[in-house]
C-alpha cells in the first residue's frame, strides 16, 4: 500500500495547471495574510473515492483542508475497499485555498484478482484511472450561516483518463476518458447535530468511469443524485449513510446505483479515519458486490 501511495502522490503535477489556477482566482479574491487552520473537526468533510472532499462515495460542497477564509490549506488521503471478486484501491491529494477553491487529484486501481481470468482478462488484470479536480463554494456557509436555511453551494468538475482503452471498447464503451460536471449543497445543523448533502451529477461514466465513458445501450449525458444524511455523535465522531445513482449505458452488464453506511472519526486535528459497509451492486457479471470501506485522511 505503501508504494502504491508513494506513486500517487508523485503523480500530483498532472494537475499543476489546475492548482494554479486556482490559486490566482483565489487569490485576487482574497488579497489577505495567511492565517493557520481554525475549522471546527471534521468540517472539511473526508475523501471521496475521486479524491474531492465529502463523503466516500458523494461529493460534498465543503472545501478540503483546515483552512478558513483566510488561509490555504491541504489534505492527502489512502482508501481500500475489498468487495467480494474484486478490489478498489485509491490515493490522492488536494488543495483548498481561503476555503472558496478546491483541487484535487487521486490515482485509482480497480483489480480485478483471480477474477479477471475468469473474464478473459487475465489474473489481477487491473483498471487505473486518473482524476483531476476543481471545486468552488458559489453560496453560502455550511457551519456558520446558523440562522439562515441556505446551504453551502459549491459546482465544479472531474476530468476522468482511464488506462484500458482497448478493454473498455471491447465492453461497449465509447470513450476512456471524460468529465463530470457536479453542483452541491450542504449544510450542518450545529443544534440538531446532523450534516444533510445533496449533489446533482451530470455524467457519462460507466463504474464511475472504471469502465470508461458512454456505451452501447447509452452515449448520452445523464443527470445523477448523491445523498448524504449523517449524526454528529460528537465533535470527533460522525456516522451516517450515503446513496449514488449511477448510469446504465453498458449491454453486456448492468450496473447498479451504489450505498454505503460509514463511520468517521477524528483522531486528531489532522488525521481521520472512515470505515464503512459499502454495496455497489452489480459490477461487470459479478452479482452483489458489497464489503468493507478502509480510508485515511491527513488535513492541514
Amino acid at each position: 500500500m505503501g508504494n502504491y501511495a508513494g506513486t500517487c502522490f508523485a503523480r500530483l503535477s498532472l494537475a499543476a495547471p489546475v492548482v494554479i489556477a486556482g490559486l490566482a482566482i483565489a487569490t485576487e479574491a482574497h488579497a489577505k495574510p495567511l492565517a493557520n487552520g481554525g475549522k471546527l473537526l471534521l468540517t472539511r468533510g473526508v475523501s471521496s473515492i475521486e479524491g474531492s472532499g465529502g463523503g466516500g462515495l458523494a461529493t460534498w460542497a465543503l472545501i478540503t483542508g483546515n483552512e478558513t477564509e483566510d488561509g490555504i490549506g491541504a489534505s492527502a488521503f489512502a482508501t481500500y475497499v475489498p468487495l467480494q471478486d474484486y478490489e478498489f484501491r485509491a490515493a490522492g491529494a488536494a488543495i483548498g485555498f481561503y476555503d472558496r477553491v478546491e483541487v484535487s487529484y487521486a490515482r485509482q486501481q480497480f483489480d480485478t484478482g483471480s477474477t479477471g481470468t475468469a473474464l478473459g482478462l487475465g489474473d489481477g488484470f487491473t483498471f487505473e484511472q486518473d482524476v483531476i479536480s476543481a471545486k468552488v463554494r458559489i453560496l453560502g456557509d455550511a457551519v456558520y450561516d446558523q440562522d439562515r436555511l441556505m446551504p453551502q453551494v459549491a459546482i465544479g468538475f472531474q476530468y476522468k483518463k482511464n488506462n484500458r482503452t482497448d478493454v473498455i471498447r471491447a465492453v461497449g464503451g465509447k470513450k476512456d476518458k471524460g468529465v463530470d460536471y457536479f453542483a452541491s449543497a450542504t449544510k450542518v445543523l450545529l443544534a440538531q447535530s446532523l450534516l444533510l448533502n445533496g449533489t446533482l451529477r451530470y455524467t457519462q461514466a460507466n463504474q464511475t468511469g472504471l469502465l470508461g465513458f458512454g456505451g452501447d445501450r447509452n452515449d448520452d449525458y445523464s443527470m445523477q443524485a448523491e445523498f448524504t444524511a449523517a449524526y454528529m455523535f460528537s465533535k470527533r465522531l460522525i456516522a451516517g449513510v450515503e446513496y449514488r445513482s449511477k448510469p446504465d449505458n453498458l449491454g453486456f452488464a448492468k450496473e447498479n446505483d451504489a450505498v454505503d453506511l460509514f463511520a468517521a472519526y477524528a483522531i486528531t486535528r489532522n488525521l481521520t479515519a472512515t470505515m464503512a459497509y459499502v454495496d455497489l451492486g452489480d459490477i461487470a457479471t459479478r452479482r452483489n458486490q458489497h464489503g468493507a470501506y478502509f480510508s485515511l485522511q491527513v488535513g492541514f
